[in-house]
């Protein structure tokens, strides 16, 4: 009898043990993700599955990773000042994530608002990225803005679309150096644009699915760094 109960009772603690090693094992690799932006976070003319947010978590569970869908705040048309007020509303100030991109100003110059202006609300996005970011600037990353000037829409105007797009890329990538926060230059994939169609979605502005994949695949290696380990 003895023998009997001393086997069972062995055979409960390796289980227990063993249990509690694999929720350990799978809290430590349940990541989440804040994607901050506007039409190209959001994903404007695509499908849900398509937006790269989405296509970027895949693929890092394709890697093994446990994420959970992306929070996304964007929506099509946001200027810098429109995130402002969309992080205010939708995040408690106590949330953080293991991930946090930002991907905003295309609409600040469609709009010709001042670049001075972008340049001040842009670093308050830095600064609400960071403060929501788990591990502080290494867990921000920034995407560079496309330039829809090799769209169909942007035909007719397309060397002075791009030469703004440059001016607030370069005002982009500069606050993200003085945050140190990675930033991402997918700016010259979406030139490519101009010679595919196939990288342009149905409404002749945005991009396509493949071309959200596109980003996806020159950046995820990385991303992979930023998870804490």
């Amino acid at each position: 009898m003895s023998r009997i109960f001393t086997f069972l009772l062995s055979l409960f603690l390796l289980t227990a043990c063993s249990s509690t090693s694999d929720t350990a094992n799978s809290n430590n690799m349940n990541y989440s993700y804040l994607a901050l932006g506007d039409s190209y976070t959001i994903g404007e003319s695509v499908e849900v599955d398509e937006r790269w947010p989405v296509q970027l978590v895949e693929a890092l569970r394709e890697r093994g990773y446990k994420v959970a869908p992306p929070k996304i705040i964007a929506q099509t048309g946001w200027t810098t000042e429109d995130l402002l007020r969309g992080i205010e509303s939708e995040l408690n100030v106590q949330r953080d994530f293991d991930l946090v991109s930002i991907l905003i100003g295309v609409n600040n110059q469609y709009q010709n608002k001042p670049i001075d202006e972008y340049e001040i609300e842009l670093r308050e996005v830095f600064r609400k990225a960071i403060n929501h970011s788990k591990t502080r600037e290494n867990g921000v990353f920034a995407l560079s803005i496309p330039d829809y000037g090799a769209t169909p829409f942007g035909e007719a105007n397309a060397e002075v679309i791009s030469e703004e797009i440059d001016e607030y890329n370069a005002v982009f990538r500069q606050v993200a150096e003085d945050y140190e926060v990675d930033f991402y230059n997918i700016t010259p994939v979406s030139r490519e644009a101009e010679s595919d169609p196939d990288l342009v979605a149905q409404d002749g502005l945005h991009p396509s699915g493949l071309m959200y994949r596109y980003w996806v695949e020159d950046i995820v290696a990385e991303i992979v760094k930023k998870l804490p380990k």
